[in-house]
């Protein structure tokens, strides 16, 4: 009988039902790690971008995490678990602050929603929090949780803070993102005029002014930015931090004042387990608080720094943007099909009293986050004085200690910057911030491109070296036979990747060559082709060219892996011994070479070729790379501006290499980008070397 549920008597058996307990306190604590894990990878992200109003790249509001939140604050909604010891009451009070830090760390995240997505994570969210608020009461009046009642009833109106904050900036976005695309394009088409003007400027400095301007663009507007320097925002990180100090001090009480509390005897069903959650639960708070703090601290260092006093003055404004939404939804007319006109005003004006409700609670929570952010800028700005005050000494000191002397008026003066005020997007009542967003992400390129640097593609600058004293990049046309497919031509389309892929095929079949120059090209191949596909995919995206460059892809994988072309194993051929004339015949009956007798003048015949064919392919590059900044949505721009940097800082040695060709016989950009086009412009008739390429 005990087996079924039930005791020799007929009673319910309960003995083992506290038994899974300790592993559901496993449970919890595991996902609150992951919860810290996601908020600490976005905290290390920001920090080692410089993003340091910390956007939610790992951790935001989304069906995964709002499942994750729901079993880490399990402990705090339990209604009837006994929890007697002073862990199991902290571990209740860990759980409630756990949910304020998650709502101010994923504030920003809402920025990068669809509207419908946000209105139900939002929604989602609220329950949660309701649900949670309405646990902890029950468990207050019952005596569950009998100790920190001031702590939870704080944290509790913390909770309904933060949730009618996150709701209140929720109602900017859509208003936001409408008035930033429209100024974008504005000042898109005013910075793409600039940087088409012909100028004397190596192509990678141009390039770098070029992105500068994008990338502040892209910076300012980014609906994550946006939200990180709102007051709202500004406000939640200053209850999230003081919800992580009300955690700290019920520790802190717990451990070194012990006498201040009468806790319970006994053990708690979740036994061991909320040691574990309540260590977890803590270090999550800890680490979720970084953003928040930091977000909070960078808009009062923003709204007061040394030169602007106009932005440190209190501007108790409720700007258009906040309540936009709100007013527009006044206006619409309801969709309720009601006959009676009695019927139809009574819904309609019960709706706009209801709007003219919600407008007004807007309006307060945005008038409290701008005191909030008042209070604290008085508060912290006396520290930011005292900090630059000691930077000025510090500096000071050092200057008088060199020897000034012998410094040119000329070095002493700072490097001239590009204005880039002009491209600074901003909301109203943030006029006063331009020259401080301007001067605080200017250098961000330079962070990006030093980043770059660091993965430079060092085979592929090899590479490309040996094509700077070629004519024009003659190896582009030596490739193939002089049958070029004419523009109306039935023939397939040809790709830059292609030629690459099957001249590399060729070397790695040849005999009695060196391993390692095998290896160096295979590898300088591997990096070009990264770049040649971001030139292909920006510049020529027809469909009638993507099935190639699909087939080049796959060839290129076997023989980059599995030294296989169209698998044909290229290391037996090369073992067999066989003649460079006789592998060429292999790969292709029609196979003429004037270099066939010797491997080492053919290797070196096919690696000018490849080097060839790849500078002539990334003369187009840098327009590749503008067009990084052009082809994505306003939640993408930022990143592709950041991207396109990157990949300036990768590039600059090999746009350098490559301003040293001189081309006499260039087109307009689209035949550039086409290796077809682009020999069909060359008046080069050479008799090519491997003609028994890509014959049709």
């Amino acid at each position: 009988m005990g087996r079924l549920g039930c005791t020799t008597d007929g009673n319910l058996n309960v003995s083992k039902f506290s038994e899974p307990m300790p592993w559901i306190g496993i449970y919890v604590a595991a996902a609150s790690a992951a919860c810290s894990i996601a908020m600490a990878a976005d905290a290390l992200h920001g920090f080692r971008n410089r993003k340091f109003w910390y956007p939610c790249k790992f951790f935001s509001l989304n069906a995964t995490t709002l499942t994750l939140i729901a079993v880490a604050i399990k402990l705090s909604v339990d209604l009837n678990t006994s929890m007697p010891r002073p862990q199991d009451q902290l571990a209740k009070l860990s759980s409630g602050v756990f949910i304020c830090t998650v709502m101010g760390n994923s504030m920003p995240s809402i920025g990068t929603m669809e509207n419908k997505e946000m209105l139900m994570n939002i929604v989602a969210l609220g329950i949660l929090v309701i649900t949670a608020i309405v646990n902890v009461c029950i468990q207050l009046g019952t005596g569950v949780i009998y100790v920190f009642w001031k702590e939870h009833a704080f944290v509790m109106f913390l909770m309904l803070v933060l949730l009618a904050i996150l709701s209140s900036s929720a109602l900017t976005v859509p208003t936001t993102k409408r008035y930033f695309d429209l100024k974008y394009s504005k000042k898109h088409k005013l910075a793409v005029k600039e940087c088409s003007d012909k100028t004397e400027k190596c192509p990678a400095k141009k390039l770098r002014e070029d992105l500068t301007k994008y990338w502040m663009m892209a910076h300012t507007c980014s609906p994550q930015f946006v939200i990180g320097r709102s007051a709202t925002c500004t406000a939640s990180g200053a209850f999230c931090l003081l919800s992580a100090v009300t955690l700290a001090e019920a520790i802190l009480r717990t451990n070194f004042m012990p006498w201040s509390f009468n806790f319970c005897s006994g053990d708690s069903d979740y036994k061991w387990s909320t040691h574990l959650v309540l260590i977890t639960q803590t270090i999550a708070v800890v680490v979720g608080t970084i953003a928040p703090a930091f977000r909070w601290f960078t808009a009062i260092n923003f709204r007061c720094p040394k030169k602007a006093n106009k932005a440190c003055k209190p501007q108790f404004k409720v700007e258009s943007y906040w309540i936009q939404m709100l007013v527009e939804w006044k206006e619409y007319p309801l969709g309720l099909q009601i006959y009676r006109r009695h019927g139809r005003k009574l819904v309609h004006n019960t709706k706009n009293q209801l709007l003219d409700l919600c407008i007004r609670m807007q309006a307060g929570i945005v008038l409290v986050s701008k005191l909030v952010r008042v209070i604290s800028i008085f508060f912290v700005s006396r520290f930011l004085i005292c900090g630059r005050w000691c930077r000025e000494v510090k500096w000071l000191l050092r200057c008088n200690n060199s020897v000034s002397s012998k410094v040119s008026v000329s070095d002493s003066q700072p490097n001239p910057k590009l204005d880039l005020s002009r491209y600074v997007l901003h909301l109203e009542g943030e006029e006063e911030l331009v020259d401080l967003m301007m001067e605080n992400n200017c250098d961000a390129t330079a962070h990006w491109i030093r980043m770059g640097k660091k993965k430079e593609p060092k085979s592929l600058i090899q590479l490309l070296e040996k094509s700077a004293s070629s004519q024009e990049f003659k190896g582009v046309n030596e490739f193939d036979s002089d049958q070029v497919p004419s523009l109306d031509s039935e023939e397939p389309p040809n790709c830059w990747a292609l030629p690459l892929v099957t001249l590399t095929s060729i070397a790695v079949a040849l005999p009695n060559t060196d391993h390692r120059l095998i290896k160096q090209l295979a590898s300088g191949v591997h990096e070009g082709l990264m770049f040649i596909r971001l030139v292909e995919n920006n510049l020529n995206s027809k469909k009638d060219s993507m099935n190639i460059r699909k087939a080049a892809a796959i060839v290129w994988l076997g023989v980059d892996l599995h030294h296989k072309w169209l698998d044909v194993d290229l290391r037996k051929m090369a073992l067999h011994g066989k003649s460079p004339k006789e592998i060429l015949e292999g790969l292709a009956d029609d196979a003429k070479n004037r270099y066939c007798n010797s491997s080492e003048l053919l290797f070196e015949k096919v690696c000018g070729m490849i080097s060839d064919i790849l500078g002539a392919c990334l003369t187009n590059l840098q327009r590749a790379i503008s067009m990084e900044c052009h082809q994505s949505t306003i939640e993408e721009r930022e990143e592709s501006v950041c991207h396109a940097v990157v990949l300036l800082g990768k590039t600059e040695k090999i746009l350098k290499i490559l301003d040293q060709q001189s081309l006499s016989s260039s087109g307009s950009d689209h035949q550039m980008a086409c290796i077809n086009e682009w020999r069909m412009l060359s008046k080069q008739k050479e008799t090519p070397i491997l003609c028994f390429l890509f014959r049709r």
